[in-house]
């Protein structure tokens, strides 16, 4: 007989059910950003360990970075933007100094590794996860699964490991909380209302332009600029979201991650996935570096550094910095200048420089193939 597939509902709803499951379980172990990292954990283990058919929407996701856009929006007042203003020239040479570490990375590990450079380059690159997938994609001399498989397997540490290293010893553990507050409590529910009808619309809108326009990351851009100019114009109440809301946005984002890593479709996996571990752990600790000049210069909280100069996505790290009461704003502003350094420079130049190197290695190869023996 033929079996039949289950249907995208029961796959949603299994899925949904699993990522309640591990929220719930991450929450009475008392971990950092139980909704975060409890959810992606156990999508994770569902999928590979235990072959579960989840599926979760790249629209639910979405979703889930629009209300984290929202809730960035609120920071970005006329005092954070003048802050953010005078730390651009630090914002570059971070993001300079870290892709330079990446490329650092990716050549030693070309040399020790029977992978390509221009390969591990892609798949080094922080903070831009679709954009370098995407140019992996038009290159055909480039390994794309390994560039995936590098590229989540970078987001899947440091938004597991970075919670962790927030309350570490060597960060400042408890300390870290609070030394740079931003965003208070959560509301209550009856805060939103009549507010909400409006701004929820707008943040939808400001999405989709973003979107049409191929802004990076949309749904977090979008609301962000949104909220911003609300803020900025208009005398209104912008409220801050309840708690429970948060934590949904955060389980949203995490049942995402967790089904993204898929090491069924990797060749030389003890390889690959030895190398990806490997060059996350670096990244890891060269984002801590960098974080620790950053603190020192700024006098910013250890929090705030890190989670500025982390190389993972902008919404798992803002979700971070809303936890740990991180100045939300300093964090945002270096993670969002450099998704669009990436964006618009970095890709552009990469695409230029890679196109040159495979050009000369086929010449090369050309050229042997020509040389008689």
């Amino acid at each position: 007989m033929r079996k039949h597939s289950p249907s995208v509902v029961f796959r949603f709803l299994l899925s949904l059910s699993v990522s309640l499951l591990g929220g719930i379980a991450f929450t009475a172990i008392h971990t950092p950003i139980p909704w975060l990292l409890g959810p992606m954990v156990f999508m994770l283990l569902g999928a590979q360990v235990f072959k579960l058919p989840l599926m979760w929407p790249s629209s639910v996701r979405d979703y889930g970075i629009l209300i984290v856009g929202y809730s960035i929006g609120l920071t970005l007042t006329e005092d954070a933007l003048i802050g953010i203003m005078h730390q651009l020239p630090m914002m570059l040479l971070m993001t300079l100094l870290l892709i330079g570490f990446c490329t650092l990375t990716a050549y030693l590990a070309s040399k020790l590794t029977p992978f390509d450079f221009p390969s591990l380059l892609v798949g080094s690159i922080p903070g831009g996860l679709s954009q370098m997938v995407s140019l992996a994609e038009e290159m055909k001399s480039i390994n794309l699964t390994l560039v995936t498989f590098l590229q989540v397997t970078r987001l899947i540490m440091i938004v597991f490991c970075v919670p962790f290293l927030l309350f570490s010893p060597w960060v400042g553990g408890a300390s870290v909380v609070g030394t740079d507050l931003v965003l208070g409590t959560s509301a209550l529910w009856t805060a939103l209302f009549p507010e909400i009808w409006i701004y929820a619309p707008l943040c939808v809108i400001g999405a989709w332009i973003a979107r049409k326009l191929r802004f990076p990351t949309a749904f977090m851009l979008g609301p962000m600029i949104v909220m911003c100019v609300i803020q900025l114009t208009t005398s209104m109440h912008t409220p801050a979201l309840p708690s429970s809301v948060l934590n949904l946005s955060q389980l949203m984002i995490g049942s995402h991650v967790g089904l993204m890593l898929r090491p069924e479709q990797l060749q030389r996996k003890t390889q690959t996935v030895t190398l990806a571990l490997l060059s996350s752990a670096l990244l890891i600790a060269g984002s801590l570096g960098l974080g620790y000049i950053l603190m020192h210069v700024y006098s910013l909280s250890a929090a705030t550094s890190l989670l500025s100069m982390a190389p993972g996505g902008m919404d798992q790290m803002s979700i971070m910095a809303h936890e740990v009461h991180a100045n939300l704003s300093v964090v945002s502003g270096y993670q969002l200048f450099r998704i669009l350094f990436i964006f618009f420079i970095v890709s552009s130049v990469l695409k230029i420089v890679l196109t040159r190197l495979l050009r000369q290695k086929e010449d090369n190869s050309e050229s042997c193939s020509r040389t008689p023996n």
